[in-house]
C-alpha cells in the first residue's frame, strides 16, 4: 500500500497551512534558480574567476538536480513525506547558507550542490501531495496554486536579481533567500504531518549510478555543448556516456522489482501524450528564456535590470493566471486550455521572429506578455491531466519521471536554440559583410553587421520554436478527459518476480 486514503487524510491534517508552508518552501526553490545567473559577471570579478568557470554554479545546480529528482519515487516510498520535506528544506537552507558566507570558489560550488539536492526532492514531493491531498475535481485548482510559484518566481528572480546586484553585493542574493527559507523550515516542523505509507523498497544501488551518468552525462553535454563545441571530445564522450548508461538504465528498470523510474507508465495514453506536448512546449519555452535576454543585452545593450523588467509583466501575468487556470482545467479538462495556450504561442512565438535592431521595447514585452498568458493557460493543465491518468499509487513515479524529462527538455532546447542563433547569426553575419564589401578591418560596420546577423539568428531560432508549437497544437487534439477508477486505469505494476509468476 503506497498511499492513504484521501478522505482520512483530509479529517485529520489542516490542509491549508499544510500546503501553504510546502508552497512557501517551493516558492523560494523556484526563486533561487533564477537569481544566480544575472549575478555571475559580479561573482567572476569578486573572486577572480573565468567565465567558463562560474558557469559551473548553474551547471552544477542542474547536474545535482539530474541526479535527485530521478530517485523522487524511492525516497517517497522509503521516507515519510515531514521527513523528506523538513530534510530538503534543511539541506536547501544549509547550502543558502553555505553560498552567502563562501569565501571562494570551490565553497560556493558545494554549497550549490547542496542548495539543489534540497530543491531537487521539493518539486516532485509537492506534486505528489497535491494528489494525495485533494480529490480529481481539485486538482487542477491545487495545480494552479502552485503554478504561482513555479511560473512567478523565476519570471521575478531576474528582476530582483538585477536591481540587487547593481546595487549590493551578490551575496545578498543569499541572504535574502536564507531567512525565508528557515522560517518555512521552522513553520513546516509543527504544521506538515505525513500524508502517505512508507515501505522499505530496495534502493537499486546499479540503477543510481546508471541513472546518474545517463542523465547527468546528458544534461552536461548539452549545457555545455554550445560554449566548447559540438565537435569537442569532451562533450561528444560526455553525450556518449550519458546516452548508453541511459539506456541501460532503462533496460534495468524493466528488470528490477523496485525500479526507480517506472517506465511502465507510459501505456496510459494520455499520461505518454501530455508527456510529449511537455516535452515540446518546454522547448519551446525555454527558447524564449535564453533568446530574449541575449536579445535585450548582447544585441540591443539594455542592462540586465532592464532585460529582467521584461520578463517581469509575463510573470505577473502567469502567477495570476495560474489559479484561475486550475478552476477552468477542474471544470473544463485540459484539450481545449491547451489547444488555447499552444495557438498563442504559436502567434506569438512567430511574432518574435520579426525582431529588428530598432523593435521597440513596447512591442518586445507586449509580445512576451501575451506568449506567457499562453503558457499560463497550458502548462499546469497538460502536466495535472497526465498525471490524472496514473493511479494515485503510481503518481510518485510519473511526477519523478515528468520533472526528469522536463529539466532534460530544457538543457536540450537550450543548447538547441543557441546552437541554431550561434550558427544562423555567422551566416547571416558572413552574407551581410559580403552584399555590403564590409571588411573585418572596418570595425564599425563589421560590429553593425555583427549585431543585424545576430538578431537573423535569433529570428530563425524562434522560428524553429514556432514549428515546435505548431507540433505541439496538433498533438493537443487527441486529449481527452479520463476520470480516476477508469477500468483501464485500475491496473497496477506488478514487480518483476510477480509478473514472471504470473506468466508461468
Amino acid at each position: 500500500m503506497d498511499c492513504v486514503n484521501t478522505n482520512t487524510v483530509n479529517r485529520s491534517i489542516k490542509i491549508v497551512p499544510f500546503f501553504a508552508v510546502v508552497m512557501a518552501g517551493a516558492v523560494v526553490a523556484f526563486l533561487n534558480q533564477t537569481l544566480i545567473n544575472v549575478a555571475l559577471p559580479q561573482i567572476m570579478n569578486h573572486l577572480h574567476i573565468t567565465a567558463s568557470t562560474a558557469n559551473w554554479l548553474s551547471t552544477i545546480y542542474m547536474l545535482t538536480n539530474g541526479i535527485v529528482i530521478p530517485v523522487t519515487a524511492y525516497l517517497m516510498s522509503r521516507f515519510t513525506t515531514r521527513q523528506l520535506f523538513l530534510s530538503a528544506m534543511g539541506l536547501f537552507s544549509a547550502g543558502t547558507l553555505i553560498c552567502a558566507i563562501a569565501p571562494g570558489f570551490s565553497v560556493l560550488l558545494i554549497g550549490r550542490v547542496v542548495q539543489a539536492a534540497g530543491a531537487g526532492i521539493i518539486f516532485p514531493l509537492l506534486t505528489n501531495v497535491i494528489f494525495v491531498l485533494f480529490p480529481p475535481n481539485r486538482r487542477g485548482f491545487a495545480m494552479g496554486i502552485f503554478g504561482v510559484a513555479m511560473n512567478f518566481a523565476p519570471a521575478i528572480g531576474p528582476t530582483l536579481s538585477g536591481w540587487i546586484v547593481q546595487n549590493h553585493s551578490w551575496r545578498t542574493l543569499f541572504f535574502i533567500i536564507l531567512p525565508i527559507a528557515i522560517m518555512d523550515l521552522i513553520f513546516a516542523s509543527f504544521i506538515v504531518k505525513n500524508v502517505t505509507e512508507t515501505s522499505r523498497p530496495k534502493l537499486d544501488k546499479l540503477g543510481v549510478i546508471l541513472s546518474s551518468l545517463g542523465f547527468g552525462g546528458i544534461l552536461y553535454g548539452f549545457s555545455t555543448g554550445g560554449a566548447k563545441g559540438w565537435d569537442s571530445t569532451e562533450v561528444l564522450l560526455t553525450l556518449a556516456v550519458g546516452i548508453i548508461s541511459l539506456g541501460l538504465f532503462v533496460w534495468r528498470q524493466f528488470t528490477v522489482d523496485h525500479p526507480i523510474l517506472e517506465f511502465r507508465i507510459f501505456r496510459y495514453p494520455v499520461f505518454s501524450l501530455t508527456m510529449v506536448i511537455n516535452i515540446v512546449v518546454t522547448m519551446a519555452l525555454f527558447s524564449g528564456m535564453i533568446l530574449m535576454p541575449i536579445y535585450m543585452q548582447n544585441v540591443r545593450g539594455f542592462t540586465p535590470f532592464m532585460s529582467g523588467l521584461m520578463l517581469l509583466p509575463g510573470g505577473i501575468v502567469m502567477g495570476i493566471m495560474s489559479p484561475i487556470t486550475g478552476r477552468l482545467f477542474d471544470r473544463y479538462g485540459a484539450k481545449w486550455l491547451a489547444i488555447s495556450g499552444l495557438a498563442i504561442m504559436i502567434v506569438t512565438t512567430y511574432a518574435l521572429t520579426r525582431l529588428k535592431l530598432d523593435t521597440t521595447f513596447t512591442y518586445v514585452v507586449t509580445v512576451y506578455t501575451i506568449r506567457s498568458f499562453g503558457m499560463s493557460i497550458l502548462l499546469m493543465p497538460i502536466f495535472t491531466a497526465g498525471l490524472n491518468d496514473l493511479p494515485l499509487a503510481l503518481n510518485k513515479f510519473g511526477t519523478a519521471m515528468v520533472n526528469t524529462f522536463r529539466m532534460v527538455a530544457g538543457a536540450v532546447g537550450t543548447a538547441f536554440f543557441v546552437s541554431i542563433m550561434t550558427n544562423k547569426g555567422l551566416i547571416h553575419t558572413k552574407a551581410i559583410m559580403a552584399a555590403e564589401h564590409i571588411t573585418p578591418s572596418d570595425k564599425m560596420h563589421a560590429l553593425l553587421a555583427a549585431r543585424e546577423g545576430a538578431v537573423m539568428g535569433i529570428n530563425d531560432a524562434f522560428m524553429v520554436a514556432t514549428y515546435l508549437s505548431v507540433l505541439g497544437f496538433i498533438l493537443a487534439f487527441f486529449i481527452r478527459k479520463t476520470a480516476p477508477g477508469d477500468k483501464l486505469r485500475e491496473k497496477t505494476v506488478q514487480p518483476a518476480k510477480a509478473r514472471a509468476a504470473t506468466n508461468s
